[in-house]
């Protein structure tokens, strides 16, 4: 098992998940031995969990957590931050497509079975549209419900710029996982 790899992975799974627990026995159906066997790379999952593990990524955040692996392999010293790495490279992306005008920026409700931990995150979508159904390419950012205000008061294109170029980056690479 790639470590790096391995790391991505359960980034994104307290990002998406409560806990590590919820994801493997509620999302993926399998045992805690299983589980932690995979994460010790010494037994494979079935492939549809493998793809229930890809899926907690967009498209686009498999394609670079891929080159941020491929990143760790040519440069070793790069291992201990690849986390914080992807995260950031995540927000530079984003504000690159906000400035360019191609992208669109969406507030979800961050969903869980709690409804209590529903109302502390929100997840920050930023998506560019190809017209062609299935081809959209898509970056989320689970962040703090309370950051909601600050973000809807961007009611201009500028003002949500000026928002993700000034807290994106400290918002979403600084959060505790």
């Amino acid at each position: 098992m790639n470590q790096i790899y391995l790391d991505l992975v359960m980034s994104a799974i307290f990002e998406q998940f409560h806990t590590e627990q919820d994801f493997y026995l509620d999302y993926l159906g399998v045992s805690d031995v299983q589980w932690q066997q995979w994460k010790a790379g010494q037994n494979n999952l079935s492939p549809e969990a493998n793809q229930k593990i890809k899926n907690l990524f967009s498209d686009y955040e498999w394609m670079l957590s891929q080159k941020v692996i491929r990143q760790t392999f040519l440069f070793p010293e790069k291992r201990p931050t690849a986390v914080a790495e992807y995260r950031e490279m995540k927000t530079i992306i984003a504000q690159k497509w906000i400035a360019s005008g191609l992208a669109q920026v969406e507030m979800i409700p961050f969903k869980n079975k709690n409804e209590e931990e529903n109302q502390d995150f929100i997840d920050l979508r930023v998506t560019i549209d190809y017209d062609n159904w299935g081809y959209s390419d898509i970056l989320s950012f689970r962040l703090p419900a309370h950051i909601q205000n600050q973000i809807a008061s961007a009611h201009t294109k500028t003002a949500l710029l000026d928002w993700v170029n000034e807290n994106l980056t400290e918002t979403y690479t600084l959060l505790d996982d």
